[in-house]
């Protein structure tokens, strides 16, 4: 077969007005030998894109064969009878078979009910997954070139809708309010909005992201761009996992490393104490601490402020999985996940899926986990509305789930992290901080700048 950058669709979904199918469309998977770039090299155009590379392998699509924008608490069954209707119209003939061939639905979910929900099939999708290197193509594929990746030039800051100054107030209300026994813990963001001399190219960010941060995953659905250390849930057939992320830290000075580290040690399979839970067998950093960790990540694993905010993560997760599946796996003691900027406290949670028929899918495990602790708060209910009353506007899609589903149920979803709303030349960046009795506002003003740097370094090079 030709070059995939001669290969872009332009033929529409084949659905009328009103949803009524038309025509039928042929969907092909087949064997693909890439020709030297990289997946995120082979995206032709600077925005639509749809993306989710993780240490180099994963999805990366373009072309609209349906996409659709909606809102509600049931947004991500809406999405997942959208898909299987849309799947109805194709004739699918699948060479490969592993997880991510035939179509693919990207989806980037709202955080609250009245946030929009966004799901696009590509046209054309390239894969690199389970061995396996593959093109799906949807429809017909006339030549195209790639145009050029372009740089955003100049980039101005300003707050957006709460300025530090405020998110500070915001924290220290949070905190009065935990302690007095309204909550246990809640998590707040605010934003920064960039502007740049040029147009944004999407691919001038997830490239950026992608090379500074291999080990997370850069993600691209809808405009929203950005590099998640956190994966949400992935499964794979009946296998699922999830790591849970909650507390953070910095080096404030290069002495705060010790053993000569480099700040990229790997984590270990870790997790906050669950009731009930089946330990996991991996080594703990809270055991021993390996050759070279960094002062921040050793201190970490010591303060009780971050363990306890990371336990109600873990529980949050733990209770969701634990009744459908057979030996959760969670290891009662944190590891530490070192990054380029930050150090996290992290939890790999495992387990096989049971007892269900039909099988949730990847999309269906997504939403019920949404919002777990690390990203809303518990009790959750009393967390969304804290969230609501102290954050001053919407969070659109930041902070929950972004992916893939396929036609198996198989599918990858993130928590939309270290991310940005791209639209033209405007950038809406976003972070926040988990907030407990003991949380510092000032420090945790900090960490939320901190966590834009990400995205703030790739804008600018």
């Amino acid at each position: 077969m030709g070059s995939m950058r001669d290969m872009v669709s332009t033929e529409l979904n084949g659905y009328g007005p009103a949803g009524g199918q038309r025509t039928r469309h042929r969907c092909v998977t087949r064997p693909w030998t890439p020709d030297g770039a990289g997946l995120l090299g082979m995206l032709p155009t600077p925005t639509g894109s749809v993306a989710f590379i993780t240490d180099g392998a994963g999805l990366v699509g373009w072309g609209e064969f349906a996409a659709i924008s909606v809102t509600g608490a049931d947004a991500a069954a809406q999405i997942a009878r959208w898909y299987a209707e849309r799947r109805s119209a194709l004739d699918v003939v699948d060479h490969v078979g592993v997880r991510g061939s035939g179509a693919v639905c990207f989806v980037s979910l709202g955080f609250a009910p009245n946030d929009a929900s966004v799901a696009v099939i590509p046209e054309v999708v390239l894969g690199r997954q389970d061995g396996a290197t593959f093109v799906t193509q949807i429809g017909d594929a006339p030549p195209t070139d790639r145009a050029a990746v372009t740089a955003p030039g100049q980039v101005a800051y300003a707050d957006a809708e709460m300025s530090t100054t405020g998110f500070v107030m915001a924290v220290e209300s949070a905190v009065d309010r935990i302690r007095s026994g309204e909550a246990a813990k809640v998590v707040l963001a605010h934003g920064l909005t960039a502007m740049t001399q040029f147009a944004v190219d999407e691919r001038f960010l997830l490239v950026r992201l992608a090379e500074r941060y291999p080990t997370c995953t850069t993600f691209a659905v809808g405009g929203l761009i950005g590099a998640s250390p956190e994966m949400l849930i992935r499964r794979h057939g009946t296998r699922i996992t999830s790591r849970v992320l909650a507390g953070t830290a910095w080096p404030e000075r290069e002495s705060d490393r010790v053993d000569g580290a480099s700040g990229s040690a790997a984590p270990s399979t870790a997790a906050g104490a669950v009731p009930g839970a089946t330990p996991g067998t991996a080594a703990s950093t809270a055991d021993a601490h390996p050759p070279g960790m960094h002062r921040v990540a050793v201190d970490l694993l010591a303060s009780a402020k971050d363990l306890a905010e990371h336990a109600f993560a873990v529980r949050s997760v733990a209770d969701v999985l634990g009744p459908l599946a057979s030996a959760l796996a969670v290891p009662a003691h944190p590891g530490a996940l070192e990054l380029a900027n930050l150090t996290h406290l992290a939890t790999d949670i495992s387990g096989e899926l049971t007892g269900a028929d039909p099988v949730p899918s990847a999309l269906d495990l997504a939403a019920r986990l949404h919002p777990t602790a690390a990203v809303g708060g518990t009790p959750r209910a009393v967390a969304q509305a804290m969230i609501a009353e102290l954050e001053p506007a919407p969070r659109g899609r930041y902070a929950a789930p972004v992916g893939w589903v396929d036609a198996r149920g198989d599918g990858e979803f993130a928590i939309a992290l270290r991310c940005a709303q791209v639209s033209g030349s405007t950038v809406r960046l976003m972070a926040g901080c988990g907030i407990v009795a003991d949380s510092d506002p000032e420090a945790e003003a900090r960490e939320a700048q901190i966590k834009m740097v990400p995205v703030r370094d790739a804008l600018e090079g």
